[in-house]
């Protein structure tokens, strides 16, 4: 059974059970189900099921017993990787099975990249040994210092069933409400994705905007996550608190930010995560703090050359948060400005690939408005449940279904011979040394450098292109490394999303024409059995070198031969490119043009041809016997009535 619902909401708990030998793990879990001390339990209990009325969250707790034994050792490994939470077992007796947890236990779930939170238990409580007391606080504490991932320790005892069912309430509490997203045990202090959820969160119930939650707001924030008002002395009970605690956490008009964290962070800190979590769950967070996907409702592709979108209301929304953040009018975003925007959001996502360096900015690295709505349209179109929970964090307050659209077939496209596309894919092919990455670089205006750094992964860069007649799309370039093609061709959809290619070469190397020649052939191929055959133009880089023999009309033959345009030509520092980028839109505007033939495609598009004509024909024929036939019987017919 799937521990999560549709909508992200846990439905059950599982929780492993390990330890050494004879340190009462099996006596543990039937004491917890059946509130009574057993008489006899097997050496390893089959799993045990807690009802969700257990415990006061509701939900239903397995417990899974585990055999230490090396010939269980494949089994337990397995279960231990299934777990929500696992519960580390020593007998209070036998202090040697203590040390064992630290170094055996606690590092072999390391080794095994076990993620769930640990529950040390002691068992056996009542057999230890009076005259050596131990202060499990002291004793424990170095070991959750080195084991970050121990949540809690307890000690109890089977046999008088003291704190019994206390081990798997902490364990499930544990799985339900999380300390580590949100605390930073070492630092003592909010995590920073759990401050940005918290801000997002302040800033949505502070209605007026005033900077504070006014007893009114704080009233509304309370019954919208806990079904309860407070009462008017609560609230000053709360503010007291604050005030007490904390310099500038309440204000004239009420509680602030400083003050909203700090009451997080104190709830925290007093054990009450199950508050935190669900003021979080409320406002759609998971358990990675970030938007639940059941409230982002992202269009459905149905085909794979289909994409999606931005649309022009969300554009107008970017627009104006680029406006509003450009706090001194100058046309970009500097750095401090662009990360306030994205201050409400898990983090800013434009610092890792690919949207690091993927898009035009001015010389002292400020963000210009082309650079800003072309990384959004990029990341539509690589993630668009990622765009759509980034508008939503930055303050889309429109229906969020009415951000993105997906778009037409590119088959239908074709078919029609136009696009409705506003946001055009490029794959950029070529061997080593033929100026991709220049291209790119040319593109969102970096400058020219003639030191060759090879591209070893796949790169975007993307921007705004100005057509004639003032239009605007905007063109995402993909670098393809050579290294990489023979892998991306192997998936037979690999084209699908893919609505114009071009291929470089350097024509003052005749082996990089070769080599251009061989990549173009092998994606045309691939186009005419996939049946995404795309646009494609030739790109003949260093135009201003010495070609080498044969060069014009080498490509001339190839691209007569293809059905393709002449192949376009620049310069090394690719100092006019934007003509070229301008041809790279207008290639994927025309669908139907400009997709190279082979041989065999062509006698593959004769041979059908032959069989609808002769389809055609058969039908044709048919239709006049049938024609005939009808007509000789209807005579035979009014011959009989007249006799």
């Amino acid at each position: 059974m799937p521990s999560r619902s549709a909508a992200g909401v846990r439905t059950g708990v599982r929780v492993v059970v390990a330890g050494d030998r004879g340190t009462g793990k099996s006596s543990l879990i039937s004491a917890a189900a059946s509130d009574a001390f057993p008489e006899y339990v097997p050496a390893v209990l089959p799993p045990t099921r807690l009802p969700s009325d257990f415990y006061p969250d509701g939900v239903p707790v397995t417990i899974v017993d585990t055999s230490s034994s090396m010939e269980s050792r494949v089994k337990l490994i397995d279960e231990l990787k299934r777990a929500d939470a696992v519960v580390l077992t020593y007998a209070c007796d036998q202090p040697m099975t203590l040390n064992r947890l630290s170094s055996f236990w606690l590092p072999e779930l390391r080794k095994l990249e076990i993620k769930a939170p640990v529950i040390v238990v002691g068992c056996k409580l009542d057999l230890r040994d009076e005259r050596q007391p131990m202060n499990l606080e002291q004793v424990m504490a170095p070991i959750m210092q080195q084991f970050r991932e121990i949540e809690t320790c307890i000690e109890c005892s089977s046999a008088t069933l003291i704190q019994v069912p206390d081990v798997f309430y902490y364990a499930q509490k544990a799985v339900l409400h999380p300390t580590a997203p949100l605390f930073d045990q070492e630092k003592q202090t909010l995590k920073p994705r759990c401050i940005r959820a918290l801000k997002r969160i302040f800033m949505l119930c502070d209605h007026d905007m005033d900077g504070a939650l006014s007893d009114a707001e704080l009233n509304e924030f309370q019954v919208k996550c806990f079904n309860a008002p407070l009462q008017p002395a609560e609230i000053v009970g709360v503010k007291r608190v604050v005030q007490e605690r904390i310099r500038g956490g309440v204000s004239d008009l009420g509680l602030t930010l400083e003050g909203f964290l700090f009451l997080h962070a104190l709830f925290i800190e007093k054990g009450r995560l199950e508050t935190t979590w669900a003021v979080l769950r409320k406002f759609g967070y998971n358990d990675e703090l970030k938007l639940r996907d059941d409230i982002l409702p992202v269009p459905t592709k149905h085909a794979p050359d289909q994409t999606v979108e931005l649309t022009n209301e969300a554009i107008d929304f970017l627009r104006g948060i680029f406006r509003l953040y450009d706090s001194d009018n100058d046309g970009s975003l500097q750095p401090s400005e662009f990360d306030d925007i994205f201050v409400t959001a898990p983090e800013s996502p434009w610092t890792v690939d690919p949207y690091v360096d993927a898009a035009e900015r001015t010389p002292q690295g400020n963000l210009t408005i082309n650079g800003f709505l072309s990384e959004w349209a990029l990341m539509t179109t690589l993630d668009p449940s990622y765009c759509l929970a980034n508008l939503i964090c930055i303050g889309y307050g429109g229906d969020p279904t009415s951000a993105l659209r997906v778009t037409r077939r590119r088959s239908v496209d074709r078919k029609k011979k136009q696009t409705e596309k506003n946001v055009f894919h490029c794959f950029v092919f070529g061997p080593k040394k033929s100026g991709k990455s220049a291209l790119l670089n040319s593109f969102i205006g970096r400058p020219f450098s003639s030191n060759y750094t090879p591209t070893n992964d796949v790169r975007y860069v993307a921007n705004a292109v100005e057509q004639i007649g003032g239009s605007q799309k905007t063109l995402i370039l993909q670098e393809i490394p050579e290294d990489g093609v023979k892998k991306l061709l192997s998936n037979k959809e690999c084209l699908a999303a893919c609505d114009v290619a071009v291929f470089l070469y350097d024509s003052s190397d005749e082996y990089s024409w070769k080599r251009s020649r061989e990549l173009l052939l092998d994606v045309a191929r691939r186009g005419e059995e996939s049946g995404y055959g795309v646009p494609c133009l030739l790109i003949a880089a260093k135009d201003d070198l010495d070609p080498f023999p044969m060069s014009l009309q080498n490509s001339a033959r190839v691209t007569q031969q293809l059905g393709m345009e002449a192949p376009i030509p620049v310069g090394v520092k690719l100092r006019d490119s934007k003509s070229v980028f301008s041809r790279i839109v207008s290639a994927a505007e025309h669908p139907h043009l400009s997709i190279p033939e082979t041989e065999k495609g062509k006698k593959r598009k004769r041979y059908r041809r032959l069989v609808n004509s002769s389809l055609m024909f058969v039908s044709v024929t048919v239709g006049a016997a049938v024609a005939v036939v009808g007509l000789a019987a209807y005579r035979a017919y009014a011959a009989r009535k007249n006799t």
